[in-house]
C-alpha cells in the first residue's frame, strides 16, 4: 500500500498507508488525520480538504481538472503549483511517499 505523509499545519506528522483506489483526502478521513475536513465529502464541492503538495510531487500529480481549479478559489491561501483538493487525488501505486501540508484553517 502507498504510504502518504500528511503534515498538519503545527508541524506534525502522520504517515499512513492509504489502500489503492481510495483518494488522499479519504486516507485522512479513515486514520483520523486532522486538518483535512472533506465537508462536501469528496465531491469537489467545497475546498475543506485543500493542501500544499511538496515542491517534489507538484509535477507528479494527474493536471488540476476545471472543477478542482474553481473550487480552489475558496480555499484559505491557495498557492499556485502547490494547492491540490485531497479529494481529487485518487491514490495510486505511483503516489507512494507522496507529502502534503495542511493550510493554518479550511474554509
Amino acid at each position: 500500500m502507498p504510504k502518504i505523509t500528511y503534515i498538519e499545519h503545527n508541524g506534525t506528522e502522520h504517515v499512513v498507508e492509504v489502500p489503492l483506489g481510495l483518494t488522499v483526502m479519504e486516507g485522512a478521513r479513515d486514520n483520523n488525520i486532522p486538518g483535512i475536513e472533506a465537508d462536501c465529502g469528496g465531491a469537489c464541492a467545497c475546498s475543506t480538504c485543500h493542501v500544499y503538495v511538496a515542491d517534489a510531487w507538484a509535477d507528479k500529480l494527474p493536471a488540476i481538472d476545471p472543477m478542482e481549479e474553481d473550487m480552489l478559489d475558496f480555499a484559505f491561501q491557495p498557492k499556485p503549483g502547490q494547492s491540490r483538493l485531497t479529494c481529487q487525488l485518487k491514490v495510486t501505486d505511483a503516489l507512494d511517499g507522496l507529502v502534503v501540508t495542511m493550510p493554518e484553517k479550511q474554509i
